[in-house]
């Protein structure tokens, strides 16, 4: 089950991720290029979560900000 949060929603669980996981957003973000391959969402979730710790509604966010700014560079 995935949970939907408003946009507001999303920014602040953004602006806590440095706090609560000690990392800034690139540094997730390299983590999550750098790291396995996964096609699905859902996957790439689980993977923050069981090999980094990172709280489910966090790694959401981290993984959806992550997407849209892959999109929005171009790359898919």
């Amino acid at each position: 089950m995935s949970l939907h949060f408003s946009e507001e929603t999303h920014q602040n669980l953004l602006a806590r991720v440095p706090a609560v996981t000690g990392r800034e957003l690139p540094q997730w973000f390299k983590e999550i290029d750098d790291g396995p391959c996964f096609s699905r969402f859902e996957d790439r979730v689980h993977w923050l979560q069981d090999e980094h710790g990172v709280a489910h509604g966090h790694a959401l966010a981290i993984m959806r900000e992550h997407d849209r700014r892959r999109w929005s560079r171009g790359q898919r």
